[in-house]
């Protein structure tokens, strides 16, 4: 007997259904087949043995500020908020070939040397192929236990035999339960697999990082309920050229979700960034369109380069392209520009580039953009010793950026001689003679340009 379920959020419907009446996506059902239990189960998660907890007020009880295990990555560290929570769970998404299970390897390596029992468990790879590249990341420990198997049922008795410190399993989408009645990677198989880890790791207090394959739109395939279930979700990206790794979260029950860290990919495995806050900044000289901006994640500040191109349009309308920044965003932009300073860009095609594949979400790089575009319209280079940090608003007005004295002190820390950013910016007095505070984007255009 089918259902269908909608691949988004989960929810579960008799007939296929266009759109989704709990989430409003089009198109997302899926056919499954119903949880049917061969030996009289409803959910392979009955299947867990249950422990009587013990229950107390919520005053009595004591955190531990060392509960935390650090795992020796600082940049890992300090995305999950600090390390590893016991009994949290952690899926790790992300595309083939970015450095998934490298870099939970080399996680498992590090955790060893602080003589933590490791579990790892691969569907994927057969224990050769998984030894050729420990070998090839110096991984190998005896404190760190391969267990090649897809049949989910079989984790818990090893489990239990080993007792390890974390558990690793690659990955819930080649893992299933042979008392479903479902085909492996399923809808159903997936939500299942998933919260029989989460039961598992919660009842025995240790913590498990699930990876998991995205989809094209590049999130975790299967429904949006495994994201609810875990305790973190992780997107472990890459750029352009394949060097540089982007840990990102996009949900932390013990942390914040601002935090990124950087990795670069050598022969030898993954390395941390030397200097993270200047990695997606070249060192080569500054030419027209090329602007240097200032962006906060979490307790972290990052200089990013932004580039603009415009060239007259040859034929039909003009262009609008942006990599690494929104679309419709710099349309907003550029008719901000034509009605505050009068500058024709109609005629004109424009390209906007992130340096280093990234994708900003700060608004507080419109003012870099802007200055770009100035530059690349006039021909005229900006200092590389300048940084622009700040939001445009529709009237062309400059607008402050949170963090503002965090980003200041860093760009002063970091050899920047000049800050341009809004006058409105409350920064503190010892910033007063080392940055340039304008009104609006008609101000910097006579200024600069």
């Amino acid at each position: 007997m089918s259902s269908y379920v909608c691949a988004n959020c989960g929810f579960e419907s008799n007939k296929w259904i266009g759109k989704c009446p709990a989430c409003n996506e089009w198109n997302s059902f899926k056919e499954v087949s119903r949880i049917i239990g061969k030996k009289n189960s409803k959910s392979i998660s009955q299947n867990i043995s249950l422990t009587k907890l013990a229950i107390s007020p919520i005053s009595e009880i004591v955190v531990d500020s060392e509960a935390r295990i650090k795992t020796g990555i600082n940049e890992f560290d300090c995305v999950l908020g600090g390390g590893i929570v016991p009994g949290m769970v952690i899926l790790l998404g992300g595309e083939p070939g970015t450095g998934k299970s490298t870099l939970m390897l080399q996680l498992a390596k590090m955790l060893s040397l602080k003589d933590k029992k490791i579990l790892y468990v691969s569907g994927e790879e057969s224990s050769q192929q998984i030894k050729i590249r420990s070998d090839r990341l110096n991984t190998n420990s005896e404190n760190i236990l391969l267990m090649c198997c897809n049949q989910i049922e079989q984790i818990e008795p090893t489990v239990k035999e080993h007792a390890p410190d974390l558990l690793i399993v690659d990955s819930i989408q080649s893992v299933y339960s042979s008392v479903i009645d479902s085909y492996q990677g399923s809808v159903t198989q997936l939500r299942e697999c998933s919260n029989y880890l989460t039961k598992l790791a919660k009842n025995n207090n240790i913590p498990t990082i699930i990876i998991g394959h995205v989809t094209k739109d590049g999130v975790v395939a299967g429904p949006k309920t495994i994201e609810h279930m875990v305790d973190t979700v992780l997107y472990f990206e890459s750029d352009k050229s394949g060097f540089h790794k982007i840990l990102r979260t996009s949900k932390n029950r013990f942390g914040s979700t601002n935090e990124i860290g950087i990795f670069e990919m050598t022969s030898n495995g993954l390395n941390e960034a030397p200097n993270p806050s200047m990695t997606f900044i070249s060192t080569n000289e500054m030419r027209s369109g090329d602007v240097i901006s200032c962006i906060s994640e979490g307790s972290r500040n990052f200089f990013i380069e932004i580039q603009a191109l415009l060239n007259d349009t040859n034929y039909g309308n003009a262009q609008r392209v942006a990599v690494g920044y929104e679309q419709k965003k710099l349309a907003m932009i550029l008719a901000v520009i034509e009605k505050n300073t009068g500058i024709p860009l109609g005629n004109n095609d424009v390209f906007i580039n992130i340096i280093g594949g990234l994708k900003i979400k700060d608004s507080a790089i419109d003012l870099a953009v802007v200055a770009s575009i100035f530059s690349g319209f006039s021909d005229i280079a900006l200092s590389k010793n300048s940084v622009f940090i700040g939001e445009v608003g529709l009237n062309g007005e400059v607008r402050t950026a949170s963090n503002i004295n965090s980003r200041i002190n860093e760009s002063l820390k970091l050899g920047f001689k000049e800050v341009v950013l809004s006058k409105n910016s409350n920064i503190d007095s010892k910033f007063k003679n080392k940055v340039k505070m304008i009104k609006d984007i008609s101000e910097l255009f006579k200024l600069y340009f």
